[in-house]
Formats: structure tokens, C-alpha cells, sequence
């Protein structure tokens, strides 16, 4: 099965088809994002109609306070991506279902443990001030942050598969996921307006419970047929090999910490400062400028493994072919951007009527914050293939360090209002696009030394 999937038949041939299978999964992945998007759009209106806008921003922070923990894995995910891919690359079956199965026995174990953990502390805490609610929602906030956050947490373990499937240059596959689960979601969301009045709960129960399905199938579907060689088996875990996937997965943890702070922090820091509603706020102009990064993601994401195994071969020239092709695509959407900016405001009043209203500044700051993460991409992508991330390791901890003081900074302080904390996510996100480009330079002249090289 591996050697139809991953053939070595000379240099250029085998460059051809890396670059062919790719392409196959950025078209059809083109088409899968397309529902998802079409969907999540309709779901935003559908569920602002069930709920209210303040309990919309209360679930809103709910999810992204329990995404906090998604990175407990220690970063074993992308760990398994880049180690399961070199495996493939050398056709060493053995150690591809070893790395499998150590993988899923670790991040089961992990997530056992802090489901336990959270269910002791939960009812010590006071839910309804930390989301800045009234004290009479603090025992029903309570409840559905646990049954949030133990749905979250098997969730994440059978999240595994997608890694499998990235691995496999195969992520359209794994794009399917999500789609299907905005459908679900959607379904049973209109299903309640018709039946129910809004209930918090209920929305939660839905958004936490139907991902974990889809990728229950998902995980029966590929373990009993195509992936079956590497099918999870507790007789190849080998927590030995736990340190290969720790060793480079703890980096990518540390630097999936970073991206908690800058990307999901901003919601308990509007809640805190300016309420829920504000959340509201942030996200509807989140969501509809970070369809750019969808689109850029649909097409960067094969490319991951794909620099893993040309980078193994030492195929060279096919990497610089394929970045500088990634950089074209990296300007035209920014462009796209801009355009984006342009016609926001008639967008908006199409998309959600005049329930919310998004302010210029807070289109701008995201805009310009979008552009910068495009700009920046086929490089990190790329030294993410390669494994040699200890210089955004080091970035990470630094950006960790000033954000939320920054975006407090500026959002109340500086009375900048809402925007004011998406400009600090901006201004530590800059400097990356520069040295991601710097040690993409120097690691595919050989030129790369010390940090660079690590």
C-alpha cells in the first residue's frame, strides 16, 4: 500500500507527482472549504437568531477558553505528522504503526488525566465571573463548561487521524471532517429554533458532541481499510519512541502555546474589558477576513509533508520551484484582501442585517494582520517540514510575553478601544514574516548555521 502511495522513480518524475498529488488535494479541498465556509456563515446568523448576542459571546469564550487545552498533547500531533512522513519516505512500515500507536496511547493518557484533573477543580471555580456574566448563570455555566471540555478532550485524541492523513499528503481527506460537522451542527441548530427556545446548553452539547462522531467514523473508516498496516495496536506501543515525538513535538508545543495567546486570548480580553458583546464583535470580522487564510491554508497545507519528504531526498530545486510559486499566490491574496476591506461594510450588512456592527478600525487592524500571516506562510511551512523550528520556539516565547500586556496596553489604556488588542497581536506578529524568509534563505543554500540550523 505505501509503495503505491510514495514511489521514488528518479528526481524529476518523482518531483512531478509530489507536485501533482498536491494539486489534486488543493482542488478538491477547494470544493470541501467551500461547504465548510458556506456553512460556519450560515451557522453564525442561524445560532445569533436562537441565542442572543451576549450568549452567543459567552459561547464564543466558552470554546476558546477549552481550545486552551488543546495543546496539552505536547504537541505529539505535529510530532507524529513530520516522524510518521519520514517514515513513509523510507517505507519502514514497522515504525510508521509504532509511531501511530505510541501517539494515540500518549495522547489518550494525557487527556485521561486532565479530564480527571478539571472535573476536581471545576466546581471550585466561579464560571460566571470569569466570563464576566451574571453571578444566577454561575451553576449552569459550570456544567456546560465540563461537558464542553470532555467532549474537547476526546475530541482531540481522535483528532489523530488527520495527522495520519496530513502525513499522507492526503489533507483533502482530512478536510472533510469539519464540513461534515458544520452540516450536522446546522441541521440540528435549525432543527432547535423551531422547536426549542434558545438554550445555551443545547448549543453547547451540539458544536462539542457531533465533531467527536464524525471523527469517531473517520478513525473506524481509514483503521479497518486503507490504513490498516498502521492501524493503532497496543502491542506496537513503545513509549521509547514517545521521545522522538516529544523531542519535536514539545517544540511545537511551546509554539502552539504562542499561537493560544495571540489568536484565542483575544476573546477573554475583550470579555474582560469590554464585555461579550465586543466578542461578538471581534469574531464576525475574524471570520469573514480569516476566509483568506482558509483559502491560503487549503493550498499551503499539502505542501507540510510535502517539504518533509523533498527535503529527506534532498529534492532542493523542487522546494525553491514551489516557494517562489507560493509566494505569487501569497501576493494575489493579499490583494484580495484589500479588496476585502474595501467592501466589508455592504458584506456585513448582507451577511448579518444590522444585529452587529463592526467598526473600520477593527477591519483594518484584522486586514492588515491577515496580509502579514499570508506574507509569512510558504516560509513557515515550509521550515515547519523540515523540522528546524527552534528559532520559532525562542520567537514564540518572546511573543507570549509581550501580547497580553500589550493588547491590554492599547485596548484600555491607550483608549483604543477593541482594536487596540488585535493591533498588539499585530505588531508581534510582524517581525516573523522577516525571519521566516531569513532562515528559509539560509537552510535551502546550506548556509545555515547554529539557531538557523535547529
Amino acid at each position: 500500500m505505501i509503495g503505491n502511495i510514495i514511489k521514488s522513480e528518479g528526481h524529476i518524475s518523482d518531483g512531478h507527482k509530489r507536485t501533482a498529488r498536491a494539486y489534486k488535494n488543493i482542488f478538491y479541498s477547494f470544493f470541501i472549504k467551500g461547504i465548510s465556509i458556506a456553512s460556519q456563515f450560515i451557522l453564525v446568523p442561524l445560532t445569533l437568531n436562537y441565542l442572543d448576542k451576549t450568549q452567543y459571546g459567552i459561547w464564543l469564550t466558552i470554546a476558546s477558553l477549552v481550545n486552551w487545552f488543546s495543546f496539552f498533547d505536547i504537541g505529539i500531533g505535529n510530532g507524529l505528522r513530520n516522524k510518521l512522513a519520514e517514515a513513509l519516505a523510507k517505507k519502514d512500515i514497522f515504525l510508521a504503526k509504532t509511531y501511530v500507536s505510541t501517539s494515540y496511547a500518549v495522547v489518550f493518557g494525557i487527556f485521561s488525566i486532565i479530564i480527571i484533573l478539571f472535573w476536581a477543580v471545576n466546581s471550585h471555580l466561579h464560571w460566571a465571573k470569569i466570563l464576566n456574566t451574571p453571578p444566577g448563570l454561575n451553576l449552569e455555566l459550570a456544567k456546560i463548561v465540563l461537558f464542553v471540555f470532555v467532549f474537547f478532550c476526546l475530541r482531540f485524541v481522535l483528532a489523530l487521524i488527520g495527522n495520519i492523513l496530513f502525513a499522507y499528503q492526503e489533507p483533502a481527506l482530512n478536510n472533510l471532517i469539519n464540513p461534515l460537522g458544520n452540516i450536522f451542527s446546522l441541521i440540528i441548530i435549525y432543527i432547535l429554533t423551531i422547536t426549542t427556545k434558545g438554550s445555551l446548553f443545547l448549543v453547547a452539547a451540539i458544536f462539542s458532541a457531533v465533531p467527536v462522531f464524525i471523527l469517531l467514523l473517520f478513525n473506524i473508516f481509514f483503521f479497518a481499510g486503507r490504513f490498516r498496516d498502521i492501524a493503532p495496536n497496543i502491542k506496537f506501543i513503545n513509549f521509547k519512541y514517545s521521545k522522538d515525538l516529544i523531542g519535536l513535538g514539545f517544540q511545537f508545543f511551546i509554539i502552539q502555546i504562542a499561537s493560544l495567546v495571540l489568536f484565542t486570548s483575544s476573546n477573554i480580553i475583550l470579555t474582560q474589558l469590554f464585555g461579550p458583546d465586543e466578542v461578538t464583535v471581534y469574531n464576525i470580522a475574524f471570520k469573514y477576513f480569516t476566509i483568506i487564510t482558509m483559502v491560503y491554508g487549503i493550498i499551503m497545507t499539502p505542501f507540510w509533508s510535502a517539504f518533509t519528504e523533498a527535503y529527506i531526498k534532498n529534492e532542493l530545486d523542487w522546494i525553491k520551484a514551489t516557494i517562489r510559486k507560493m509566494e505569487l499566490v501569497a501576493y494575489g491574496l493579499s490583494i484580495a484582501c484589500l479588496l476585502m476591506l474595501l467592501f466589508a461594510k455592504p458584506i456585513y450588512s448582507i451577511w448579518i442585517g444590522n444585529s452587529v456592527t463592526v467598526p473600520t478600525s477593527m477591519n483594518l487592524v484584522l486586514c492588515l494582520f491577515v496580509i502579514i500571516t499570508l506574507l509569512a506562510t510558504p516560509y513557515n511551512t515550509f521550515i515547519n517540514g523540515t523540522g528546524k523550528i527552534r528559532l520559532q520556539l525562542y520567537s514564540a516565547i518572546i511573543s507570549t510575553l509581550i501580547t497580553i500586556p500589550l493588547a491590554i496596553l492599547f485596548g484600555r489604556n491607550f483608549h483604543l478601544g477593541p482594536p487596540g488588542v488585535v493591533l498588539a497581536t499585530l505588531i508581534t506578529t510582524f517581525p516573523t514574516m522577516i525571519l521566516w524568509r531569513i532562515q528559509y534563505k539560509k537552510i535551502i543554500s546550506g548556509t545555515a548555521k547554529n539557531i538557523w540550523n535547529k
